[in-house]
C-alpha cells in the first residue's frame, strides 16, 4: 500500500495529502542521505623518531703555554746626594741687595731662587734659600751667547798716581730702559799688538742707576806696565734692579763749589726728602768733570744726617781732589734707603 501510494502522483493528491506526501518524502531523502554519507577520518600520524645526531669529537691538540719573557729587574735606585741647603734669615734692616752682597751672588739669584717678585714684601724673620755655586755655574754655561750689556762707557780720564800707579776714572749711562744695579766697570790695559797686559775693575759709585741716569766711576791699576799702549773700557755686570728698597725721592739743591788754587774743591749742598716717607741712609755722589766733559773726579759722601724725615732736608759738604783739571762743573746725586718694617 505503502508503494501505490509512492508511485502515485502527487498532483492525484489533494492538497493535504500532497503536503504529507512532500513532508514524507523529504524527511525518506534526509535519512537516505544521512545513510550514504562516508566520514573520513585522518588517523593522528605516527611522529618519526627523531634521528640521533652523531657529533664527532675531534681530538686537537692542547694550546701552548705562554712562555714568560725573562724578567728584567727594575734597576737599583742610587740616591743622589744632595748639599745641604743654606738659609738666611733677614734681619731688621736687611734688603736684597744686602744679603746678595754678603753670599757674593746677585739680587736676580736670590729673586729666582726664592721666586720673590717683589722685595718690598720682604720681611723680617723671612727664610732666603742661597744659591750653591754649582748651580750658578750651571745657569752660567747653560748661556750660549752673553747678551752685551746696555750700558755706555763715557768721558773717561787716566791719571797716572805718584807713586806709579794709574787712575781710571769716567761714568757708565744707563740706556737699557731699566733701572740697574751692581753695575761694575772693566779697564783692560793692552800692548800696541792688543794684547792684554792687565785688568781692573770696580762698582761704580751709586748703587742704583736708574734709567737715562750716568753713574761715575773709578778703577784704580797699582801698577803701569811699561808697555801699555792701548786700553779697553767695559761693563762687566749688571742686574735689573729691585727698586722697593730704594728711596728714591732725594733732591740735591743749592749746590756751591769753592776752589783751592785747583788743587782741591769744596762743595756745598742740600738734600731735600721731597717723598712720602722717611729716608735712611743716605749718600751725597759727586762728579767732577773738566772741560773736556771728562770725569776727573769722583767722591761719596755723607750728609751731615743720613736719616732725612718726611719734608725734611740737611747740609753737605765734601771736598773733591781732582786728578786733572780744571774743574769746570760738578754733579750731585744723592741715594738712600726706604726705612724697612721693624726698623
Amino acid at each position: 500500500m505503502g508503494d501505490r501510494t509512492l508511485r502515485r502522483p502527487l498532483h492525484k493528491l489533494g492538497g493535504r495529502s500532497r503536503r504529507a506526501a512532500r513532508a514524507y518524502l523529504g524527511l525518506i531523502a534526509l535519512l537516505l542521505a544521512g545513510c550514504g554519507q562516508v566520514i573520513t577520518v585522518t588517523p593522528t600520524p605516527t611522529p618519526a623518531p627523531t634521528a640521533t645526531i652523531e657529533v664527532a669529537v675531534l681530538s686537537s691538540t692542547a694550546a701552548p703555554t705562554a712562555t714568560p719573557a725573562p724578567y728584567t729587574p727594575a734597576p737599583t735606585h742610587t740616591p743622589t746626594v744632595t748639599p745641604t741647603p743654606v738659609f738666611h734669615t733677614v734681619q731688621s734692616g736687611e734688603s736684597l741687595l744686602a744679603v746678595a752682597t754678603r753670599y757674593n751672588v746677585s739680587v736676580a739669584a736670590l729673586q729666582d731662587a726664592n721666586g720673590i717678585l717683589d722685595p718690598r714684601t720682604l720681611q723680617i724673620g723671612q727664610q732666603l734659600i742661597i744659591p750653591r755655586e754649582e748651580e750658578l755655574e750651571a745657569a752660567a754655561e747653560a748661556t750660549a751667547t752673553p747678551t752685551p750689556l746696555p750700558l755706555d762707557v763715557q768721558n773717561l780720564h787716566f791719571s797716572e798716581t805718584p807713586i806709579g800707579g794709574l787712575w781710571v776714572l769716567g761714568e757708565v749711562h744707563n740706556t737699557s730702559g731699566m733701572p740697574l744695579e751692581q753695575v761694575r766697570v772693566g779697564v783692560t790695559l793692552l800692548d800696541e799688538n792688543g794684547e792684554p797686559l792687565a785688568e781692573a775693575a770696580s762698582l761704580v759709585a751709586l748703587d742704583l742707576v736708574d734709567v737715562e741716569e750716568r753713574a761715575p766711576f773709578a778703577v784704580l791699576f797699582e801698577t803701569v806696565p811699561g808697555e801699555f799702549d792701548q786700553y779697553r773700557a767695559y761693563p762687566l755686570s749688571a742686574v735689573p734692579a729691585y727698586v722697593g728698597s730704594y728711596y728714591r725721592d732725594l733732591s740735591v739743591e743749592e749746590v756751591q763749589m769753592q776752589s783751592e788754587r785747583y788743587a782741591s774743591y769744596t762743595v756745598t749742598g742740600k738734600v731735600f726728602n721731597v717723598g712720602p716717607e722717611e729716608a735712611v741712609e743716605v749718600q751725597v755722589v759727586l762728579t767732577a768733570y773738566d772741560p773736556l766733559d771728562r770725569v776727573v773726579a769722583v767722591r761719596q759722601a755723607a750728609p751731615e744726617h743720613n736719616v732725612i724725615a718726611r719734608g725734611g732736608n740737611t747740609d753737605f759738604t765734601a771736598v773733591l781732589a781732582p786728578v786733572g783739571g780744571p774743574v769746570v762743573r760738578v754733579e750731585a746725586a744723592a741715594q738712600g734707603r726706604r726705612l724697612q718694617p721693624g726698623q
